[in-house]
């Protein structure tokens, strides 16, 4: 942490920096975008260890959080709770979380010749990157916050992830903190694997427990010895109190009591995001109440339960690009009295292009309370067609609407959505970002 440069370094740091901000000015200035991944892009072909140079001038320590879903919405809030005690933060706000995002990140902080004067690096990082971005940074924190199945053209099974991930964690100093989620078997077991010191986060809240375990489940198996794990219950997919009755893995024991803290937007697995940010934040000396009083004033970062007013109606934007995340997302649906939901499937690099993933979600809950369905993005008729096959018999009252142009399809779902009710609109990655654009007249990235 605030290592010094050698001036051979420093001089080739001196011109990628200039030629990133060069480009950063240009693209924002013809409005091209927020210039949140090319700056770093050209600047690492001219100094290939960017990341590197840039990282271990932080001053108190890189934080890295990890993991297929809630990273935004974790960095954000660990991000302005560390902002309210004065401290200054280099952070990866759009959410680009490839290794060119977290370079543009860090050279949005520097001065001309490459100096950073910040005492944390908050960094959000791609799950299937995270052993690359090791190889460069060493952190001060690795919050580990769940694997899920996501873009499995890409990324391949979560079992692959997780070995990678120990593999790589473990090489680190022993002075690392590693905070994963208690309630995730292949977490808590890589937490308990590890040398260095490692914290939990998670719920012990059975009154929230799910009726079944949902058919998004991915890993309710022994990381261990292979064992069906047997579970007192589930709070998400295979998140949950769970214990392996052939060889005696059980759930680690989290560090925070969840039921002692508030939680930040709508959604159980924003608990998790709460929990995950203030064990992160207390580990670094934070006192409870500025924590506390953080998550009762936060503000949703864009796409994440975002919540927005338009032609006088309420919309409120719900990220789901997985199976696991849908599932949730309609939880909260389901779960208030508003009939008009908009769903945006694209299948983009972005959002992965293998898009069966539809038919793991628990659409049949959307379709059975009936309403407006509204579906429109490049996999419209993928998805109008999973919410046929949801319906059943008993369903008389469903108004499913196809609409293929995008802005169409948000112009109808708003004139179905009463003055009273809120429009929740589903998309994929890339379509959330053609939603804001559409709702709000500006791009994010």
């Amino acid at each position: 942490m605030g290592n010094k440069i050698k001036l051979v370094d420093r001089l080739r740091l001196g011109l990628a920096v200039l030629v990133a901000k060069s480009v950063t000015l240009g693209v924002r200035s013809l409005r091209l975008g927020s210039a949140s991944v090319l700056p770093g892009s050209i600047a690492r072909r001219i100094e290939p260890r960017l990341l590197q140079l840039l990282s271990q001038q932080v001053k108190s320590g890189v934080i890295l959080i990890a993991g297929t879903n809630g990273k935004t919405t974790t960095s954000l809030l660990l991000n302005t709770i560390l902002e309210r005690k004065g401290y200054g933060i280099a952070y990866n706000s759009t959410g680009a979380n490839l290794e060119n995002g977290l370079m543009t990140a860090l050279l949005e902080t520097t001065n001309i010749v490459g100096n950073i004067d910040v005492d944390y690096a908050i960094l959000e990082v791609d799950e299937n990157i995270l052993p690359k971005v090791l190889a460069s940074i060493q952190p001060r924190i690795i919050l580990c916050l769940n694997l899920f199945r996501d873009q499995l053209d890409r990324y391949g099974e979560v079992d692959t992830i997780s070995k990678r991930w120990t593999k790589i964690i473990s090489t680190l100093p022993p002075e690392t903190v590693v905070i994963p989620n208690a309630d995730d078997p292949t977490l808590s077991y890589l937490g308990q694997q590890l040398p260095q010191r490692v914290l939990f986060f998670g719920l012990n809240e059975p009154e929230q427990y799910l009726d079944a375990i949902p058919h998004a489940v991915d890993s309710i198996y022994c990381p261990n010895c292979g064992h069906s794990l047997d579970y007192k219950g589930v709070y998400l997919s295979h998140l949950g109190d769970f214990h392996c009755p052939n060889c005696g893995f059980s759930k680690s024991q989290p560090t925070l009591d969840s039921r002692k803290w508030p939680q930040i937007l709508i959604g159980l697995y924003n608990k998790y995001n709460t929990l995950a940010a203030a064990t992160a934040a207390k580990e670094l000396g934070i006192d409870d109440a500025t924590i506390e009083d953080t998550i009762n004033n936060f503000h949703a970062a864009f796409g994440r339960a975002e919540e927005l007013e338009i032609n006088g109606k309420r919309v409120r934007i719900l990220l789901s690009k997985n199976p696991v995340g849908t599932n949730e997302t309609i939880r909260v649906v389901t779960q208030s009295t508003d009939k008009t939901t908009l769903l945006v499937l694209n299948d983009r690099t972005p959002d992965g292009t293998d898009v069966s993933w539809i038919w793991d979600v628990d659409t049949e809950k959307l379709v059975e309370r009936g309403g407006t369905l509204v579906v429109s993005g490049d996999r419209v008729y993928d998805m109008a067609l999973r919410l046929r096959y949801s319906e059943n018999k008993g369903t008389s009252d469903l108004n499913l609407i196809v609409e293929e142009d995008l802005r169409q399809a948000i112009a109808t779902a708003l004139a179905h959505t009463p003055d009273n009710e809120t429009l929740h609109i589903l998309p994929t990655y890339s379509a959330m970002l053609e939603v804001r654009e559409v709702l709000t007249g500006r791009k994010i990235l």
